[in-house]
């Protein structure tokens, strides 16, 4: 039956029939068009007869569009004429002498069949248009929210240059060394008109990166701690089997760590960062996060943590964990082991007295004690280590957190890289055995390649440990230097996005007196007013700012 098929090939060697159905295909697409605009049919050779007519391959320049691709970084076409883009002859062969492939052919059809699509291919090759911006959605406003995050990158871009950054002067460094050591309050116009030129824009810059840090080692990196394994792994650390030198070195980081909390407490330190192996602990002073006493976050924790804090008789909450419609507390002061054990029985058999009112209970095997709590646990460790573990601990159980951090002997590796090495102290200002450092900063000029041309692109990367008032500092000294032009994209130490979650508050605060109490901690008052805010980003963090006419608009 097969052998009564005119042009049938067995082995798919002769396809004049899939060549017949092909430019059957391409001829009812010319029909489509209307009379005026019908392409000049090319000339074609006829075929041999003693060999089938074959169809050309494609050429191998001939790219297939990538479906996946954006949008707003297609490659720079040529101008077409305002009225309607030049029609290629599907079954000629077309300018260059390549042939269309299935693609290109599919592409045509649905150019005939929805004319519309031409419109917005042209409006998608305007310079100014952005599809990024909706992919998140975002927030417009004349001040940024508190973003109580780490950031370990910014990378700020510019159609104006950021030479201004780079090869400070020594007089300009050392100036900003003594404004940051004396908190000196500068205040910049809202546009500079040649900022190279502008020393006191220098000097704020370098004041704005520096920051305070204790342990300090040269050959090690101290920030991040977290997965810091293999970069430190093959580092030179004496203090890993010996003993002595490990005593030394925790004895003097209680000392700072002692020295930054007596800071906190007397509102002369805003907040500060302790950065071990395992979590990140977040102090704030009081009337910063929504709060009105001091206030200190952990994250992530595990349920041996927990369990320990609630040992040392520290009252804490988990803020992001709810059950039966209030927050979940733990607390070891009020009750002991046994009145808990007591009240827990006494639940187990509130919770089976209806099977009593029915007079089934003994019909119903009741689950014994040791499964319920084993169900409990389950549910214990199955967050650890997430976001949704982050514990808060309010007022005077702070006090009680500091002295169990300082004889926490799972403060520290024991092994590994990080052997014996004690937490990373981070701080705004300057405690008791803190070494000053600076942020690596530096400028970078790139061609960007635009719809027609290349042009100059300006870029100034930031790297190291960026807090919450340094980000503020930042993006105030660009929003004069870059006349309020310019976009951002922050990299965040992913542990610490939870910090910017709001904790319950007991009331609203009054934020004249919190500016008052907080005056003397170091800070400009535009960023302690920032942040002094109530957090909003929740279980999130600031991704990309971009400011156009001195207004924000970011993504989370």
């Amino acid at each position: 039956m097969a052998l009564s098929v005119p042009g049938y090939s067995p082995s798919f060697k002769k396809p004049p029939e899939t060549l017949r159905l092909r430019r059957k295909r391409v001829r009812s697409l010319g029909a489509a068009l209307p009379p005026g605009e019908r392409p000049e049919p090319a000339p074609r050779r006829a075929p041999r007869p003693d060999r089938p007519a074959l169809r050309p391959l494609p050429a191998a320049a001939t790219a297939r569009r990538n479906p996946f691709a954006r949008l707003d970084n297609r490659p720079p076409v040529a101008a077409e004429p305002r009225h309607g883009p030049p029609r290629v002859s599907v079954g000629a062969r077309p300018p260059g002498g390549r042939f269309l492939d299935s693609n290109q052919e599919n592409d045509l059809l649905w150019e005939e069949k929805f004319p519309e699509r031409t419109a917005v291919n042209e409006l998608l090759q305007t310079p100014h248009v952005s599809f990024s911006e909706s992919d998140i959605p975002s927030s417009e406003s004349t001040e940024l929210p508190v973003d109580w995050s780490i950031k370990t990158r910014l990378l700020f871009t510019s159609s104006q240059p950021f030479t201004w950054a780079d090869h400070l002067k020594a007089q300009e460094e050392a100036q900003g060394v003594v404004q940051h050591c004396r908190s000196t309050e500068v205040t910049l116009p809202q546009s500079i008109q040649d900022p190279k030129l502008c020393t006191e824009l220098r000097c704020a810059f370098q004041q704005s990166l520096i920051y305070w840090l204790h342990p300090a080692f040269p050959w090690l990196s101290m920030f991040p701690r977290i997965g810091a394994d293999r970069k430190m792994a093959g580092k030179t650390s004496p203090w890993s089997n010996d003993e002595t030198l490990q005593h030394i070195l925790m004895s003097d980081w209680s000392v700072s760590f002692t020295s930054l909390y007596n800071l906190l407490k007397t509102k002369l330190c805003p907040y500060f960062y302790i950065c071990t192996y395992q979590f990140t602990v977040l102090f704030r002073a009081a009337g910063l996060g929504g709060s009105d006493v001091i206030t200190a976050l952990i994250s992530p924790t595990t349920r041996g943590i927990r369990e320990a804090m609630k040992n040392e008789g520290i009252e804490f909450s988990l803020p992001l964990i709810k059950a039966n419609g209030h927050e979940k507390k733990a607390s070891g002061t009020s009750l002991g082991h046994g009145e808990e054990q007591a009240i827990s029985d006494e639940d187990e058999e509130e919770s089976f007295s209806w099977l009593e009112e029915m007079g089934v209970q003994d019909k119903i095997r009741k689950p014994d004690i040791l499964s319920i709590k084993l169900r409990k646990e389950k549910h214990e460790v199955q967050m650890d280590h997430r976001p949704e573990s982050v514990v808060l601990v309010k007022g005077t159980n702070t006090f009680t957190l500091l002295n169990f951090l300082i004889n926490c002997k799972s403060l520290i590796a024991t092994s590994g890289p990080q052997a014996g090495l004690p937490p990373t102290l981070l701080s705004p200002i300057a405690f008791r055995g803190a070494t000053m450092q600076v942020l690596k900063a530096r400028s970078i000029n790139v061609k960007a390649q635009g719809l027609s041309e290349y042009r100059d692109q300006f870029s100034l990367e930031i790297t190291g440990p960026i807090m919450p008032h340094c980000l503020h500092s930042m993006i105030t000294l660009l929003k004069s230097s870059q006349s309020g032009s310019f976009s951002a994209g922050l990299y965040t130490h992913e542990p610490t996005v939870v910090f910017n979650i709001c904790p319950p508050m007991d009331k609203v605060l009054d934020k004249e007196a919190v500016h008052e109490d907080l005056a003397n901690c170091g800070l400009h008052p535009q960023t302690l007013h920032q942040i002094s805010q109530t957090p909003v980003l929740g279980k999130s963090s600031l991704r990309n700012v971009e400011m156009s006419g001195y207004i924000y608009n970011w993504r989370s």
